[in-house]
């Protein structure tokens, strides 16, 4: 999400006479778009904004804004804290920068813009290809949460869900594939209530809009992020087994294998109810690659209920997870918890959990071995000697060697030969060098 933002706000300072700088000492006016999911982020956040200080004072006409959800959570503090940041601003104002630029321009003073409106609605907003990847890109369908799980903060400092208008979504990936796209990802804090808060009359599902833009011509893959499995459908799951661009990966946040811990993260769902959706899910694409979020070490977590999360992790056998340790993060509702697992516990728990993990994706990896695979090139493999690196639809990166020459976005069929910590290695399919 804050890929697509950053994005955009270039995009629009471009249009307003701006432009791009690879060098920070001589840029007449720097962003720092910035995320506070997590603490650590925000803190290096802070850091990167603190060492602007100088520059400021080299050059009292540099502008410094300030973007994203830590902006939005600290407005005046933030103020307070780095008097010289100019703009404060945060998500839904972004679309108001260049006329923000302007106005520190005249008053020299400094401006937080960090209202949040039940009336905001996404503009419409036809992306630029002038910087970034070619041959694949970001939509944005929605932003905002409704859903209060007690250890995040989105729903504060992205807002109420504010899903986009569908004609606005399929107009940007026509856009997009007419020049050249040919894999989009629809991006949302929880793509799966899309439509949700539109009046009934007017209402798309987002099943019924993952169908809309898989039939956009020329679209060769389709992908998506992220999903609260408490409103994963079985209409959503049918679209994997209909859809042949839509490609065979599903990241499913279950965030913990207790039911306990479920229901005192308000996550609304059982551990039951998710392997449900994990068998359905299997069902409707047995290929399909399943990855998550894990969070160890949450206000009141037992060792039982860590345990737990390691049976569910046995269980799914993800292909990967992002796991992380509990940390509080005003003003999520789970700051007034206690927090009944020491630092240490919670590093123990999370080195148990991640070293398993890669384990079971080391497993999983082996398991492509022989298989034939249709991957996207992205361009040279970072492993060198002349290797090519493309992702495949499970969304696993393939590194191999061949002697032509590719594109981003151009399609290969390779052979899995090994797996590697992080990565597939393949050679060419020997059934098509043979054909061609």
């Amino acid at each position: 999400m804050n890929t697509r933002d950053s994005e955009i706000m270039l995009q629009l300072l471009e249009q307003n006479g701006y432009l791009l700088s690879n060098d920070l000492a001589s840029a007449e006016a720097v962003i720092v778009n910035t995320c506070s999911i997590r603490g650590k982020a925000e803190q290096k956040a802070y850091s990167f904004i603190g060492s602007l200080r100088r520059l400021k004072e080299d050059n009292p006409d540099l502008i410094i804004a300030v973007a994203g959800c830590v902006a939005q959570q600290e407005g005046q503090k933030m103020k307070v804290r780095m008097p010289h940041v100019d703009i404060i601003l945060g998500p839904q104002s972004i679309y108001q920068l260049p006329d923000l630029f302007q106005q520190v321009a005249n008053e020299r003073k400094g401006i937080i813009s960090t209202t949040q409106s039940k009336d905001f609605t996404i503009p419409s907003f036809l992306p630029s290809l002038k910087h970034g990847l070619p041959h694949k890109r970001f939509v944005t369908i929605m932003q905002g949460c409704n859903n209060y799980c007690t250890y995040c903060i989105v729903p504060y400092t992205r807002g109420q869900e504010v899903s986009r208008r569908r004609s606005d979504i399929l107009a940007e990936v026509r856009h997009l594939v007419a020049s050249g796209v040919r894999e989009i990802t629809l991006l949302g804090q929880n793509v799966n209530s899309y439509g949700n808060d539109q009046p009934q009359e007017e209402r798309t599902s987002f099943p019924e809009l993952l169908r809309q833009v898989a039939a956009v011509p020329g679209l060769v893959r389709l992908r998506f992020t992220t999903s609260n499995p408490k409103d994963l459908s079985p209409a959503l799951m049918a679209c994997f087994q209909d859809l042949d661009n839509l490609c065979h990966h599903f990241h499913l946040p279950v965030q913990s294998g207790s039911n306990a811990v479920l229901r005192a993260m308000n996550r609304r769902y059982t551990v039951e109810e998710y392997m449900a959706q994990v068998a359905g899910l299997r069902q409707a694409c047995p290929d399909i690659s399943l990855t998550t979020d894990i969070i160890v070490g949450f206000p009141g977590e037992t060792a039982a209920d860590f345990q737990a999360t390691m049976d569910l992790m046995e269980k799914v056998r993800y292909d990967s997870a992002f796991s992380f340790k509990y940390s509080s993060r005003p003003p999520a509702k789970s700051c007034d918890f206690e927090d009944t697992v020491s630092d240490e516990e919670k590093v123990e728990r999370l080195a148990i959990f991640q070293n398993r993990q890669r384990e079971i994706t080391g497993e999983r990896y082996q398991e492509f071995v022989g298989r034939t695979l249709e991957v996207m090139i992205e361009g040279m493999s970072k492993m060198g000697n002349g290797q090519w690196s493309g992702r495949s639809s499970h969304n696993l990166i393939v590194n191999f060697h061949s002697p032509a020459s590719y594109s981003p976005g151009d399609l290969e069929h390779v052979t899995i030969t090994e797996g590697c910590l992080n990565s597939l290695r393949a050679e060419l399919n020997k059934e098509k060098v043979k054909n061609d």
